[in-house]
């Protein structure tokens, strides 16, 4: 039937097989009537096999129970996002994320629509992490004595801005304690770095250290990684521990927190006050020894206000909280990250880069880095790809276009550079460029704390009575206008 402008049901089915998702459709009884060309290539299956045929004769390993079709059906209710896993006639596991509705004519129901999402491959590599972690978790079982695997300490973070010392300070003194620890700060801040290095500074340093990004799995399958499965739980369903069951005794490490699904945050709110995790479809509870760090790449007022943070959670989690500023608010540290990504880059591209022109760094320092260090790393790498084996300096003509293309500092205060010469790098030894380093950053400090010792000392992590001793030992003034003699 068409209607008055000649539009009828033949071009609506040609919209259904030209889209990128799954339609099916079914009258009360269970028959297909409806099928497009996605579903058909998702359930790897040709149409004539599904028209006509009742729903079971498809798919026999649905039941009544488990059938989102089938229970639209039965309620007359439409469902949200579900994940089905099931399996086709030709023995193929398929999961889905399904939306289904009820079809009414008037007021009589007449049949179902549904629409789906194929996330058998990431089911599968999900399965496939999951399965590895688990091997992990019995080998640590086993040995109690195996390392955890967080690789950077307190020692990997580069720092010297007041707001850099400040976070690493308060991140050194919650590494003592097992209190809840949130970390806030923009993508690309090293908040995961801040992680690691708080786990290897405690108590726990040598037991699992668990990370998962919560952005990075469909919600409906983050129940299961978080808490774990047990056999029979759903179609397909194994025994497996969770994220909890993992990192027991050690840290797990929640990374955008604030993309979980607020039900989820409900239940991990009721692990995180009880202590105790049970497996989806399981019956038995165990204690979970885990100690939690959160992080946040949004600020966690503007979560709460959109509604997509439990306050509730917020409160539980939110025992330490450490802000990471962005780059941009910082940028008297790019000359050091830069030296830092230089020399862990020279060995990786078999070069001797020993400086950056001063034009080059005048175009870093100018650069309000949105992807903060992460973006600057990128940069540093892109341009040894630009460069010529023999090349020793870092020119403004080897930068990404986007750098070449952006402003520069006028003022002399912000031409700020990372410069050695041949010489100068042949002949210095690690040791005096590490002091170096050192010297800078208690100036920085120093300066940023307005001369307080006492401040100062507790900014850097060290006692009262070391900075004093480094200050003679460099020769730094203790107050403006005054020299010290090393």
């Amino acid at each position: 039937m068409s209607d008055q402008h000649g539009f009828g049901s033949d071009h609506f089915k040609w919209i259904l097989n030209m889209i990128d998702i799954g339609v099916h459709l079914i009258d009360r009884d269970g028959i297909t009537l409806f099928y497009n060309d996605k579903m058909a290539e998702i359930d790897g299956l040709k149409r004539e096999q599904v028209i006509g045929k009742k729903l079971f004769h498809l798919y026999p390993s649905l039941t009544d129970e488990t059938s989102t079709l089938v229970h639209v059906l039965q309620t007359g209710k439409e469902t949200a996002e579900k994940v089905q896993t099931y399996v086709n006639l030709k023995g193929k596991r398929i999961t889905t994320i399904n939306r289904s509705y009820p079809l009414f004519d008037n007021g009589r129901q007449i049949g179902a629509l549904e629409v789906a999402k194929d996330i058998t491959s990431i089911v599968h590599l999900h399965d496939q992490i999951l399965d590895l972690r688990h091997q992990i978790h019995q080998s640590h079982q086993k040995d109690k004595k195996h390392g955890a695997s967080a690789h950077y300490h307190f020692s990997d973070i580069i720092g010297t801005s007041g707001q850099s010392l400040d976070a690493i300070s308060m991140a050194k003194k919650a590494a003592r304690t097992n209190s809840p620890v949130l970390i806030c700060g923009p993508t690309g801040t090293g908040k995961e770095l801040f992680a690691q290095s708080i786990h290897n500074a405690g108590i726990r340093k040598n037991r699992p250290f668990i990370a998962q990004n919560c952005a990075a799995v469909p919600s409906e399958l983050m129940e299961g990684i978080m808490f774990g499965t047990a056999r029979g739980a759903f179609t397909g369903a194994i025994d497996r521990a969770g994220l909890f069951e993992q990192a027991n005794g050690g840290t797990l490490f929640l990374d955008e927190l604030n993309s979980l699904d607020l039900f989820l945050q409900a239940k991990l709110l009721r692990v995180l006050q009880d202590g105790i995790v049970r497996r989806i479809g399981g019956s038995s509870e165990q204690q979970a020894d885990v100690r939690i760090i959160s992080a946040m790449n949004i600020d966690p007022k503007e979560a709460l206000e959109k509604g997509i943070l439990r306050q509730d959670l917020f409160y539980r989690i939110n025992v330490v909280n450490l802000s990471l500023p962005p780059l941009k608010e910082r940028k008297e540290e790019i000359p050091l990250l830069t030296q830092h990504f230089i020399e862990k880059l020279n060995p990786v591209f078999g070069m001797k880069v020993t400086g950056i022109h001063p034009l080059a760094m005048n175009r870093l320092t100018a650069y309000d880095w949105p992807g903060n260090i992460r973006e600057l790393s990128h940069a540093i790498e892109s341009t040894y790809n630009m460069m010529e084996l023999e090349n020793e300096t870092i020119e403004e003509h080897h930068l990404p276009a986007y750098l070449k293309n952006a402003p520069v500092l006028s003022t002399a205060a912000g031409t700020v550079e990372w410069r050695q010469t041949p010489e100068k790098a042949s002949s210095q030894s690690l040791s005096d460029r590490v002091k170096q380093l050192e010297r800078e950053a208690i100036v920085s400090a120093l300066q940023n704390h307005d001369y307080n010792i006492s401040l100062t000392a507790q900014a850097l992590g060290i006692k009262r009575q070391a900075l004093q001793y480094k200050l003679s030992r460099y020769g730094i003034a203790r107050k403006p206008g005054f020299i010290n003699q090393p």
